[in-house]
Formats: structure tokens, sequence, C-alpha cells
């Protein structure tokens, strides 16, 4: 399990992006980079990370689903993700 204040600066990370993304792709276009360069740092997309949303683990993240490998295995084995079984031959 990550750490609250982790999944809180994820979360920020998220919403900054969303807040500045028309201004940021208007300020590309025109080629202003010293303009882009005085946006918040937390505003680009690039310095978001992938993280698990049940547990916040930020490493063996599925991005079709959204979950950590663990997370995921657990929540398969209990049919809880449609369309998901354990394989058997």
């Amino acid at each position: 399990m990550a750490k609250e204040s982790m999944k809180a600066r994820e979360r920020k990370r998220e919403k900054l992006a969303a807040k500045y993304a028309e201004k940021r792709k208007a300020l590309k276009e025109a080629g202003d980079y010293d303009a882009l360069q005085k946006l918040p740092k937390n505003s680009s997309p690039v310095r978001q990370h992938n993280r698990c949303k049940i547990t916040g683990r930020p490493k063996g993240y599925m991005r079709t689903f959204g979950l950590s490998r663990v997370t995921f295995r657990e929540m398969a084995n209990q049919g809880l993700i449609p369309g998901v079984k354990k394989a058997s031959w």
C-alpha cells in the first residue's frame, strides 16, 4: 500500500495537467517556449506516474485495467473483473 501523500501527489498532478492542457497545447502550437517554461512543473503530463487505483502501487501496473498485477490477480481469482478467468490446461 502506497503512502497517502504519494497518492495525493499523483492526484494533484492529474488535476494540474487537466487544468493546463488547453493552455499548454496553444503555447506549443504558437512556439512560445518561454511561456511554456513558466507553467507549473507538475502541469506537464509527462510527470505523471501510473499507479494502481486501489492500492497506489507504482510497479507492476496493468494499463488496460488500471490495477497492479497483485491486485489484478486477487480480483480475478474472486471473479470481480468481468471477462477474466484463470487459465488452465
